[in-house]
């Protein structure tokens, strides 16, 4: 297993929609045991796999509390089937996109189909915090942020100041 990088805006990567999996063999695994490994170092409780530049639909969370003992979740070609019509506000963050953290609106609840681990075709139904991750995560497989959710005035100004951070790092590194 291996630790990646992980993808921050403004780079275009994160707005890619993401292509299916064909089969959940051991490169898709590795994939999987990859990105948990790197989702446990940032930290975080999701990770897409276009946030480390693989351009595939995978989704890895964990939403154990820190004093439990991790469970890790993978999927492969996650799909909302199913929302309820109640909706739930959480603060999200989003390890592309550090530090920011924004209530958001979605559903507060979803069924979800995906193949796991071993490629099985598997269905979940969720609620919570699982139902806000899954939902966040299948977003970015989409090539949407979370920031895509809130005012275009905070969204605006986020964007700025990331992009701005990038060109003064890029600045020095050329220096």
């Amino acid at each position: 297993m291996a630790v990646r990088p992980i993808i921050t805006i403004p780079d275009p990567v994160l707005r890619i929609v993401a292509e299916p999996v064909t089969v959940v063999d051991d490169e898709i695994r590795t994939l999987m045991d990859d990105m948990l490994e790197t989702m446990y170092a940032a930290p975080g409780v999701g990770l897409a796999a276009v946030q480390v530049g693989v351009n595939r639909r995978v989704v890895v969370l964990d939403v154990a509390r820190e004093e439990d003992d991790r469970q890790p979740m993978m999927f492969a070609n996650p799909e909302v089937t199913w929302t309820s019509q109640e909706t739930s506000v959480h603060e999200e963050g989003c390890l592309s996109i550090p530090k920011i953290y924004e209530e958001v609106e979605r559903p507060a609840r979803c069924k979800v189909s995906y193949l796991d681990r071993d490629g099985v075709l598997r269905e979940i139904h969720c609620d919570g915090m699982l139902a806000t991750c899954i939902q966040h995560e299948i977003d970015h497989l989409n090539g949407i942020l979370f920031i895509d959710h809130i005012s275009r005035l905070k969204r605006e100004r986020i964007v700025r100041k990331f992009a701005k951070a990038k060109r003064l790092l890029n600045a020095e590194a050329a220096e």
